[in-house]
């Protein structure tokens, strides 16, 4: 599928008369200005006739799937991984702003309730998301005339997922009502006994620990035991390890994620395009069900744009959300004799960008790290080093440069 712009930047319907495209191209009546997916632009004045396309985008934690179909053909389908490192990379930044606040302005009055948040303020994991989500959309609407989207969200019951005959009043009652804070609470739970040596070592000072780190886990109840300040010293000397039946109980974090993203993504798609719609997944299940299709991620998107039966394209686009800058200026760990490495490499190296789209051995692969000597590390769009060793740029042939995101198209057996 070759998608098409007019001389204005006005999406038009996209073709698959590949001979016709490359005479203009030769001919230079078009342009290509985007390779992946193919779009050209048109250099003469065309007319303007477009088709209902239905934009079905299934919204998510992880993965955004988007399908564009009309009645008969499915147009355009991708499946976008976001971004799920900002929490540990936010952390990271404040740990080393504690430190070196502690090192550069020891005597620094303290300030924490200075910075107001206003109602519709997100948190910066949540917000980057919405922001892809929004992303996508705007892009496809670059090279396709969409008539009308459908979002489908998902709505989940944290308290009657934990307990499933919840009712009524009952909402408001929850397991930690009439304690003062978490950690009286995960006492009070653990009966105010180590769970480590259930009070062998006779130490009465009792400490709250984390199963996983505070960066990662939380401080949900199920991150949380109680530990004496003996097994608790002893486990982050090393010495004591936690018995196995002590694990992080069920995270909730992606249903969290989607409760307070749903609206906000929803709500701003509303002001920006005129025909929005909004669906649920037991609607998307039923259409499946009632089509007789395969239960594949594609598929469903496909039921969510309106048209289930409509031509599978046959392929799908695979996209990666990578982070577009990286302001730190110097290696997190310092090397030997107290030298703090730069941690920005130069905007160019041998005329190569980071995630730049390559050529080897007639496989096609994205850069992911470059050294001065001319030797890179390339990788596939998971992550896969081609060898283990670096390879020379000479060996390399430029593709272009990706916009945020690294794309590959992969088949998906239906057309």
């Amino acid at each position: 599928m070759v998608y098409i712009i007019d001389q204005y930047g006005r999406p038009l319907m996209p073709t698959e008369r590949y001979g016709k495209v490359r005479r203009l191209l030769k001919n230079s009546k078009a342009k290509v200005i985007k390779r992946c997916p193919f779009t050209i632009q048109l250099m003469y004045d065309s007319t303007a006739y477009t088709q209902d396309i239905m934009l079905g985008i299934d919204a998510g934690s992880k993965h955004i799937g988007v399908s564009a179909t009309t009645a008969d053909k499915e147009l355009y389908a991708a499946d976008i991984e976001l971004r799920n490192d900002i929490v540990e990379l936010l952390s990271t930044r404040r740990e080393s702003r504690r430190t070196r606040r502690n090192r550069k302005t020891r005597y620094r009055k303290p300030r924490f309730n200075n910075r107001k948040r206003g109602d519709s303020w997100l948190a910066p994991s949540v917000r980057a998301k919405v922001n892809t989500h929004l992303k996508v959309v705007s892009d496809i609407y670059k090279f396709l005339p969409i008539s009308k989207i459908i979002v489908e969200v998902a709505s989940f019951d944290i308290q009657k997922i934990k307990h499933p005959d919840i009712s009524g009043t009952e909402y408001q009652q929850g397991k930690q009502l009439g304690f003062w804070n978490v950690r009286e609470y995960v006492l009070y739970r653990d009966n105010h006994t180590c769970q480590c040596c259930k009070g062998k070592s006779n130490d009465k000072v009792l400490n709250v620990h984390h199963i996983e780190s505070r960066k990662t886990g939380g401080d949900a109840p199920n991150n949380l035991v109680t530990l004496c300040e003996t097994c608790h010293k002893g486990y982050h000397n090393g010495t004591v390890k936690l018995p196995k039946t002590i694990k992080r109980g069920m995270s909730f974090r992606d249903a969290t994620f989607m409760g307070v993203m749903r609206w906000a993504f929803y709500n701003r798609l509303k002001e920006l395009y005129p025909d929005v719609k909004l669906t649920y997944g037991y609607i998307t299940k039923n259409t499946r069900i009632e089509n007789n299709l395969s239960k594949e991620h594609y598929v469903d998107v496909r039921c969510i744009s309106g048209n289930p039966l409509a031509e599978p394209l046959g392929y799908v686009y695979y996209q990666k959300k990578v982070r577009c800058h990286n302001r730190q200026i110097h290696k997190y760990k310092i090397n030997k004799g107290g030298v703090r490495k730069r941690n920005q490499a130069d905007y160019l190296v041998k005329g190569f960008r980071l995630f730049d789209k390559v050529k080897y051995n007639n496989k096609e692969y994205f850069i992911f790290g470059r050294r001065t000597s001319g030797f890179f590390d390339i990788r596939d769009l998971q992550g896969n080093k081609v060898n283990k060793g670096s390879i020379s740029c000479k060996r390399l042939k430029y593709l272009y440069t990706p916009n945020t995101y690294l794309t590959e198209r992969r088949f998906t057996g239906s057309a």
